[in-house]
């Protein structure tokens, strides 16, 4: 008896073992069929999977396998009397391939289904489960594979869990998506749509990262972002429609990443109805952050070159009555508030019409670049003296007279676009998410925080008194500034030859000749009394405008790099286990370019992208370009700069980097980025083999 005993305690691992079957493997993957007890009861219920270890590099689908793929498939074969449920997946994750997007499974993944025994089975025999399965891995290419399996599980007069089996069991259920405890809400218009999900638990911060995995193929564009917004108590997901027709009710599973990198996942399921409007700021904060990034952009380099214009004006303003020190600053805050407003609107407009438009979004049209090129130059030669604008108030500079002032707040806007200042990209990015008159108020409120020092001047005009008196060394400083106006138009034509290339600079040019011209016979008639001369001037000026439509049509002469950015290229970098760097810019935006000067260029950066193995790309805005703007609206931007820090690795979303960058700002987010490890020449080797895919 002490020898049979002795027996059936060696013989208990070798039990135990038998509970997961004799693998199907390949340099792919190795499958299994596991059980979670060592032993079960007459009509107990017990846990069956199908497990599956992926190599390196390769993965398997979900049930709704995205762009491409197959799900796995497990059919079993049960003695008389067991039954057996449905196969389940665990949540699954996004995998890019190309353009594509996948969803499925790397390293380990256990379906797991519940299969119950009948309640005649005879304790001391066995119950045998026998099943045949197929999978689809994939890496560089995809290969079907298939296998039978065999269980044979004791049966006993009480079930025993397999405490090795059960735990993996365990682990696999935890991230099978779990009925969601929130109200659901999905919608689609046209090729936009939304997802929405309310619960008390949602909040600001609360959560880093979210998707949605759509039940049905095709009824979204997998590769399109979904632009995360959480408020109060909601969290909404943008959703691009897909080819496939819009099921009469929409299911799937939202997996939700909260702030300390845990993930959970959801089953969800609404009738789609009208789009969800995303959870946004609320107005009065949208309202305060549009004044101080409004108020900021005074000091920003765009405005250098009409700011000292804009101080030439007050200075005339010393010593002139309350009354119009307060007319003249109030209509140079008019004329900046106007333009904000104009440029929103027109921005708003456009959203609107489906144009993927963003901030600055005017200086992605060559005719327009060339058309404010002619402008400044055509100022420069009034600062000149070359010829004189005579308004209403018959003062003899453009700065000068009620109309004047207005007009350089009007140039002090158009000029600052190309620049965003901190606070106003969430803010214009708030109010785009608004509706139209919200979004006015918030565009109305950015410029009352530009003009601000005018406003101040306009309310308190006793403050003139402060000001330079009025003298000679006023026009000496006339005719200095026409030069930033030059160089602005300098400038201009530099953004200009990259837009549109040689011929586009060349049209400019002649443009400029033409406008010069008109200058000059304007100047001469209003000094000579030329009869002429107007109607010259204005020849030359139509002769200039007839180009733009020229400029317009010119095309791109953007050239791919291999530093260009693309989501493909993100996520093959990431997949090879380096970090990624983003650099979002275009040729207008001077704030992108004093960035990349004083920052990105700095020798202490280029060692640390060196030494962390960071690979740098570059999306080129300058002319527009739609699956930019749509990564701009994902990260809630709506004009460049933009620099985003993606971690090694298929997993987490980037890093957002502040606006004005500086070396310190930069090398501190290097540093908390660590490329993945290298495999070793032979492994590689090995994984690449023939037979390996």
């Amino acid at each position: 008896m002490r020898a049979f005993l002795l027996l059936l305690a060696l013989l208990a691992p070798l039990s135990a073992r038998a509970l997961e079957s004799e693998p199907v493997a390949s340099p792919r993957a190795r499958a299994t069929l596991v059980a979670d007890a060592a032993a079960v009861a007459p009509g107990a219920t017990l846990r069956v999977g199908l497990r599956l270890a992926l190599s390196p590099g390769w993965h398997t689908y979900w049930s709704n396998p995205g762009d491409a793929g197959e799900p796995p498939s497990l059919e079993l074969s049960l003695p008389d009397g067991g039954t057996a449920g449905a196969m389940a997946f665990p949540a699954p994750r996004r995998i890019p391939y190309g353009p594509l997007v996948n969803f499925g499974y790397t390293g380990e993944a256990v379906f797991p289904l519940a299969v119950t025994v009948p309640a005649n089975a005879e304790p001391g025999r066995l119950y045998t489960v026998e099943g045949t399965a197929r999978w689809l891995v994939c890496e560089q290419v995809c290969i079907p594979e298939e296998g039978a399996f065999r269980l044979d599980i004791p049966v006993e007069a009480a079930t025993r869990p397999d405490p090795v089996l059960a735990a993996l069991f365990r682990t696999a259920e935890s991230s099978l998506p779990v009925a969601a405890p929130f109200q659901v809400r999905a919608g689609f218009a046209g090729t936009r749509g939304a997802i929405e999900l309310a619960g008390a638990d949602l909040r600001p911060g609360a959560v880093r990262e979210a998707f949605f995995f759509p039940d049905a193929p095709g009824v979204i564009d997998n590769a399109v972002p979904q632009a995360l917004s959480v408020g109060t108590g909601a969290l909404t997901l943008a959703l691009a429609r897909g080819a496939a027709r819009v099921p009469d009710r929409l299911s799937g599973v939202v997996a939700v990443t909260d702030a300390a990198g845990v993930r959970a996942a959801y089953a969800v399921s609404a009738v789609p109805g009208p789009v969800p409007a995303a959870p946004g700021m609320p107005l009065w904060q949208a309202a305060l952050l549009a004044a101080l990034g409004g108020l900021i952009l005074n000091l920003m380099p765009c405005v250098f070159p009409v700011l000292a214009m804009k101080g030439l004006g007050l200075v005339r303003l010393s010593g002139a009555s309350r009354g119009a020190v307060r007319a003249g600053a109030g209509a140079a805050a008019a004329g900046v508030v106007v333009t904000f407003l104009v440029v929103g609107g027109a921005l708003i407009g456009l959203r609107a019409a489906g144009h993927a438009a963003g901030w600055g979004f005017q200086f992605t049209e060559p005719a327009f670049v060339a058309a404010l090129a002619w402008l400044m130059l055509a100022i420069g030669l009034n600062l000149s003296g070359v010829y004189a604008v005579r308004g209403p108030s018959g003062g003899g500079a453009l700065s000068s007279g009620l109309w004047g002032r207005f007009g350089g707040g009007v140039l002090a806007v158009v000029v600052a676009t190309p620049c965003t200042a901190p606070f106003m990209a969430a803010a214009i990015g708030a109010a785009l998410a608004m509706p139209a008159v919200s979004a006015l108020g918030v565009f109305g409120a950015m410029g009352l925080g530009m003009a601000a020092p005018l406003a101040l001047l306009a309310v308190a005009p006793g403050l003139a008194r402060l000001l330079p008196r009025p003298g000679a060394w006023m026009e000496r400083l006339r005719g200095a500034l026409a030069f930033p106006m030059y160089g602005a138009a300098a400038w201009l034509a530099w953004v200009l030859s990259v837009q549109a290339g040689p011929d586009g600079l060349l049209a400019l040019l002649a443009g400029a000749v033409l406008i010069g011209f008109g200058a000059w016979a304007l100047g001469v008639a209003q000094a000579a009394e030329w009869r002429f001369g107007k109607a010259v001037a204005g020849v030359a000026v139509i002769a200039a405008l007839a180009l733009l439509p020229r400029l317009s049509a010119a095309p791109a002469t953007a050239v791919e790099t291999a530093d260009a950015w693309s989501g493909e290229r993100v996520a093959a970098l990431r997949a090879e286990g380096r970090p990624v760097f983003v650099n979002l810019t275009a040729a207008w935006c001077i704030t992108c370019k004093v960035n990349e000067r004083v920052a990105l260029a700095s020798p202490a950066v280029r060692e640390a992208f060196s030494r962390g193995r960071v690979a740098v790309l570059t999306g080129d805005w300058t002319r527009g370009d739609p699956a930019i703007s749509a990564l701009l609206r994902s990260e809630g931007r709506e004009g460049v700069p933009l620099y985003l820090l993606y971690p090694p690795g298929r997993e987490g979303g980037p890093v957002v980097l502040p606006q004005i960058l500086t070396e310190g700002i930069l090398v501190e987010a290097l540093s908390s980025v660590r490329p993945l490890p290298v495999p070793s020449a032979a492994a590689e080797a090995t994984r690449r083999a023939p037979g390996a895919g």
